[in-house]
């Protein structure tokens, strides 16, 4: 019997309730607060509870939440229609979701919906028929047969499982059963997941290892927050430090929730072997690869509290954890935690958040740390250990720059001759060699030689990308795909279209004609669509089965190729540009992400950079390896300029298919915005990628002091503007992309 049907007595539009009390429910859509209903007395439920609730027409699912001010009439409400047997979300959790909820300016319902975005982990899954041994003999005993009852045993096998295993089609399987010689049992499809197993030992720690993990770990045992920094150098084994941590934070508390985030799905799948070999455990994955039937067993075992370590990407941070006591965000600089549609948020800033509001310890791991972090190392807000060297006998790469202006390659080549040499020498000694270019396809640009028309995705101001492999023109912004015209479609000249720049397919059409005989790969979300397709080029490199890798981004980090002593950066200068404020933060990051690769075993490591600008500040500190020179040149321009972390910085964007209409909003808003001590407003301005899939884009930066309650000043900014539904505005707290 549901809620509505044990109260009694009120009138018929409230589900005939007569003794009757209020709780506000909010449901998982883009709505501000939650919304009063009824229910019995003594059967309130409490916050965090998931109930059914009528919602305008439709029946919803949401969660009863804590009640804000005074509820409405009685008469005007409707009743819970039912209660949800499941784990109720806990207050912590709660508190989380508001406080995301006040400090990015998305609805309170949007947050609820990132926790709630498995619809049916709710009501859990329908109960499967497997088997076990037992039962009586069959009368008639085929080798099939026979193959089923040898794999049968006490442990229950699905039909599939017992028919794959023996070899046999499931025929068999279900005429064995038929006859009584295997025993029904009905099964959990979302199995729990194994314990960790806590007395096993880790890896033999070095001297520097076995001090970092040591102070983590009295800060894991003192119970309170604290954001940490393990800053060591690529190949350090900055893993091994933080898993003992981990391992400490689950000794201490038998109900405890460790999650550990990664910025990409290619490194999660490697990293789940890697945690199920130092816990005997395979720890619950999160990430957009999982199938729906692997999601809802996560989420399921997370809430009830059995899935004690999780391993996922940025959006595991709102798994409904009952009692989470440890973070910890590798390659805490990565670009990939930030959200950049629907909710848009970072997810390391989250993630020391949530600890500092439930009071536990959050480690940041990274050889390039954000400037963001080594300030607040710096001014005392987090502490930080440390890593100087690589792990066991491997030495740091020797960097060196290769100024293209003096070495210039061939015409119609990309590769210098003294980056050439190089290779030469490491397939002449059966090393491996990478050539890393971050740019995907053949050519960024493609455009006809006699008019100059420039190939665009339609709609956009977005170039279309050749991809020679496919044949294609592609849009990687709007994922538009063509077949490559014969003829310029401005005019109509045959044979006219060229490629201009190179991307990783036309850096491999050269390395295939200069080393015809080497085995060339090629690396990139093109060429290996999905996680799986990546690890068997990734695999097939650190087994040695490649001469030369060919790649983007996705070979920069995380990866341990034991025969790598050759790096070479196609074009050093690519992110330099483009008026981002942390273009040469990023450039460093990723470049000493990537030349990292290279000798991180016994044999030496070098890596050559490509470049016209030798002498520019980032590439310099590379070639150097001071990295706390680049780091306090790079503080000192931000803190000139009043730019994070030395300032506050909000991105609000307005977007629409009426760009009459775009005009107007800007200017009214400009016009609008409120006068502020600290506060300076820039723009509006269109976007650097004006039109998208046929929206146009106008940007204002509101830059303010730290002191500024920069959320107060947008809300109050926002609430003079008369809303339309043709201009849509979304606000953006310290932003990274600017595109």
């Amino acid at each position: 019997m549901n809620i509505s049907q044990r109260i009694m007595g009120a009138p018929a539009e409230n589900g005939g309730l007569g003794l009757q009390s209020c709780v506000s429910v909010l449901f998982p859509l883009p709505l501000p607060k939650a919304y009063d209903y009824l229910c019995a007395v003594g059967d309130a439920p409490e916050p965090g509870t998931f109930v059914r609730a009528p919602f305008g027409p439709r029946e919803v699912t949401g969660v009863v939440w804590p009640s804000n001010g005074d509820p409405a009439a009685p008469e005007k409400l409707k009743a819970i229609i039912d209660v949800i047997d499941a784990p109720p979300l806990s207050g912590e959790l709660i508190d989380f979701i508001n406080w995301t909820a006040d400090y990015t300016m998305f609805p309170l319902g949007a947050i609820l919906r990132m926790v709630m975005r498995v619809s049916d982990a709710l009501e859990g899954p329908r109960m499967q028929t497997a088997f076990v041994a037992g039962g009586a003999k069959p009368a008639r005993l085929t080798p099939q047969r026979k193959a089923v009852l040898d794999i049968a045993s006490d442990a229950p096998m699905t039909t599939a499982e017992l028919a794959s295993a023996a070899g046999v089609s499931d025929g068999v399987v279900r005429g064995l059963a038929d006859a009584g010689a295997l025993t029904r049992v009905d099964i959990d499809p979302d199995p729990p997941f194994d314990p960790p197993d806590l007395s096993r030992a880790g890896h033999n720690l070095s001297d520097d290892q076995q001090f970092a993990a040591d102070e983590i770990k009295k800060t894991v045992a003192r119970g309170e927050h604290k954001a940490i920094l393990i800053d060591g150098v690529t190949g350090s084994g900055k893993t091994e430090v933080y898993l003992e941590a981990v391992a400490e934070a689950l000794k201490l508390d038998p109900a405890a929730q460790v999650l550990i985030l990664l910025p990409e799905i290619a490194l999660t799948l490697p990293f789940l072997g890697r945690v199920e070999e130092r816990f005997a455990a395979a720890p619950a994955p999160w990430h957009s690869e999982l199938t729906g039937a692997q999601r809802r067993r996560t989420w399921r075992r997370v809430a009830e509290g059995s899935a004690r370590l999780v391993v996922g990407a940025r959006s595991a941070l709102f798994l409904p954890f009952p009692n989470l006591k440890l973070i910890v965000v590798d390659e805490e600089h990565d670009n990939a935690y930030k959200q950049e549609e629907g909710v848009i948020y970072h997810a390391r800033d989250l993630s020391v958040a949530r600890g500092a509001r439930a009071g536990f310890p959050v480690i940041l791991a990274s050889a390039t740390p954000s400037l963001e972090t080594v300030v607040n190392v710096d001014e005392g807000r987090y502490g930080a250990v440390g890593l100087p060297a690589r792990f066991a006998e491997a030495a740091l790469p020797d960097i060196g720059l290769i100024d293209m202006r003096e070495d210039a390659p061939e015409a119609g080549k990309w590769l210098s001759p003294a980056l050439v040499k190089a290779i030469d020498e490491r397939l002449s000694t059966d090393e491996q060699s990478m050539l890393f270019l971050n740019r995907r396809g053949y050519a960024p640009m493609t455009l006809c030689r006699r008019c100059g028309h420039k190939m665009t995705a339609p709609g956009s101001d977005t170039m279309l990308v050749e991809h020679r492999f496919d044949k294609r023109l592609v849009c990687h912004h709007t994922g538009f795909s063509m077949p490559k015209p014969s003829a310029c479609p401005e005019c109509n000249a045959v044979d006219s279209l060229t490629p201009c720049g190179p991307g990783v397919e036309r850096v491999a059409e050269e390395a295939r004609a200069r080393w015809p005989d080497a085995n060339i790969s090629v690396l990139s979300s093109d060429t290996a669509p999905g996680p799986r397709a990546m690890r068997e080029v990734l695999d097939a490199m650190q087994n040695g089965e490649i001469d030369i890798l060919i790649a983007t981004q996705v070979a920069a980090k995380g990866h341990h190729f034991p025969n790598l002593t050759l790096v070479g950066v196609v074009d050093a200068d690519l992110g330099l540009s483009g008026g981002d404020l942390r273009a040469g933060e990023r450039t460093y990051q990723l470049l000493s992400q990537v030349t990292g690769r290279a000798g991180r075993a016994k044999k030496p490591g070098r890596a050559l950079l490509q470049t016209y600008q030798p002498h520019a500040g980032v590439l310099q500190a590379l070639a150097s390896g001071d990295r706390d020179a680049f780091l306090a040149a790079e503080a000192e321009g931000r803190r000139s300029l009043g730019y994070p972390p030395y300032g506050r910085l909000a991105s609000v964007t307005l977007r629409s298919r009426d760009e009459i209409a775009l005009d107007n909003m800007a200017k009214a808003m400009r016009m609008a915005a409120p006068l502020a001590d600290g506060v300076e407003i820039l723009g509006p301005a269109r976007t650097p990628i004006y039109r998208l899939r046929g929206i146009a884009r106008q940007r204002m930066l509101v830059k303010a002091r730290r002191n500024v309650h920069l959320q107060a000043y947008l809300s109050d900014w926002l609430s003079r503007i008369k809303k339309t539904s043709v201009v849509r505005i979304s606000v953006d707290i310290n932003p990274y992309n600017f595109l």
